[in-house]
């Protein structure tokens, strides 16, 4: 496995430079590119010591492998999963009420990044997915997420159900989506402790993911469309929990 990475796009670089500056070793540019939201960049990475280069855009064209990079590209250390132990550590030491979002076969890599992104902004405390039939973190989840693959934990565990169980004997309450559920979403109570589990599109939740849920609930659809597309759906479940929460 290498030691480092890539990660491509204005926003996906500068929220590495503000929260994980030291894992940027080295800033890729595209020569003739100068305009205020680049110089912004070459200032802060000057401040922090960051070796800066001016490369052909036909370069940074081939690194980022057909991803729109906006003219920056970084080369940083390698970030690691998060595992099943790191994950008990983080709830652990937790000040507030969990919100975690379960994603089951999400292999969508720009499904996975948007995921990332409503989460952060809901204040969710990570986003657990298995190991195995998962996208995981890359170049294009980075960019997608917005920085927020860099503030969310993204727990990666090899049995997903036996880690359901953990969580539910910690107090926290599972909650599965499903377009078939009796009960909106609307209708169970996300004030408590909360995981909120979404399936894979099409194929939705596999079973011994459904079995292992306290609630199955749905959104209400009144189009023509049967589902939303999953990282759509988990940004109104995760909102639901935090408009219940504050409001009550």
């Amino acid at each position: 496995m290498s030691d480092k990475e890539l990660v491509f796009g204005l926003h996906a670089v500068q929220a590495l430079l503000d929260r994980a500056p030291k894992r940027v070793r080295r800033l890729l540019l595209a020569r003739g590119r100068v305009d205020q939201r680049v110089q912004g960049l070459l200032d802060n990475a000057a401040v922090l010591g960051i070796v800066q280069e001016r490369v052909t855009p036909e370069e940074l064209d081939r690194l980022a492998e057909g991803g729109v990079h906006q003219g920056v590209v970084a080369e940083v250390t390698a970030s690691q999963l998060w595992s099943e132990d790191m994950l008990g550590h983080l709830l652990d030491r937790l000040d507030g009420t969990p919100l975690l979002l379960v994603l089951d076969g999400v292999t969508d890599p720009h499904n996975l990044g948007a995921c990332l992104r409503s989460a952060d902004a809901a204040g969710a405390q990570a986003v657990i997915i298995p190991r195995d039939r998962s996208a995981s973190l890359t170049p294009v989840v980075r960019k997608v997420a917005c920085g927020a693959a860099e503030t969310v934990p993204l727990v990666a565990v090899t049995n997903l159900a036996r880690t359901l169980k953990q969580l539910q004997q910690r107090g926290l309450w599972i909650v599965g989506t499903a377009g078939e559920a009796e009960q909106l979403l609307y209708d169970v109570d996300l004030k408590v402790p909360s995981v909120i589990v979404m399936g894979a599109e099409g194929s939705g939740m596999r079973r011994l993911t459904r079995e292992h849920c306290d609630f199955l609930a749905k959104l209400p659809m009144a189009g023509g469309v049967s589902s939303l597309n999953v990282s759509v759906a988990a940004g109104v479940c995760l909102f639901e929990a935090v408009r219940q929460r504050q409001a009550g």
